[in-house]
């Protein structure tokens, strides 16, 4: 029967303190929220931990809850938690600059020069994708720095690939917008 419940039918049967609306609202998200949050994360196994810690608080926090889309607020604040564990981890597992780098080091056809310079473009650029609108600079760094298919963006931020195309075309066309102005700039200073 639950299974056949909307997450709002669910959402009202938990603040009336169903444990099993929430059982089921958890076997519902529980694996695209570890795999949204292991996309920030990093790490598949503080994803699950970061991911069981948020039911443990919806379910804290049932009584008093005024979530009105169950969905939107899970990937919400697994979005929110990921990046609060990154900034406590205060450990960058690999950043793109140290990838770089790492990758570049020790090939004889690189100078020091050239090494530091393609550093200070990932840097830049890194600089730049910070910032376009939140959504945009989602789609991009899941897409282009993590990887992901555009058909498991979609699935994990619920929204048609489609958009995740257009979000993607429109974040890397204005990324070369930004480029081309930072260029310009530098070039007349």
């Amino acid at each position: 029967m639950y299974l056949k419940l909307t997450d709002e039918e669910l959402t009202d049967l938990l603040r009336k303190n169903d444990s099993v609306a929430l059982e089921t609202l958890f076997n519902r998200y529980y694996k695209p929220l570890c795999h949204f949050c292991a996309v920030y994360t990093k790490d598949y196994e503080a994803a699950e931990e970061i991911i069981a810690d948020l039911f443990i608080k919806i379910w804290d926090g049932r009584s008093d809850s005024s979530i009105l889309n169950i969905k939107n607020y899970l990937f919400t604040s697994a979005r929110n938690l990921s990046i609060n564990y990154n900034q406590k981890k205060k450990d960058p597992v690999d950043s793109i600059e140290d990838i770089s780098f790492q990758n570049h080091i020790f090939e004889d056809t690189h100078t020091p020069f050239r090494i530091l310079s393609g550093t200070e473009s990932v840097s830049k650029i890194l600089r730049l994708i910070d910032k376009l609108p939140e959504r945009q600079r989602e789609i991009l760094l899941m897409s282009r720095i993590d990887q992901v298919d555009k058909r498991k963006i979609s699935e994990v931020l619920g929204i048609s690939i489609r958009t995740v195309e257009t979000t993607l075309y429109q974040s890397i066309k204005e990324l070369r917008r930004m480029l081309k102005d930072s260029t310009n700039l530098t070039s007349r200073g």
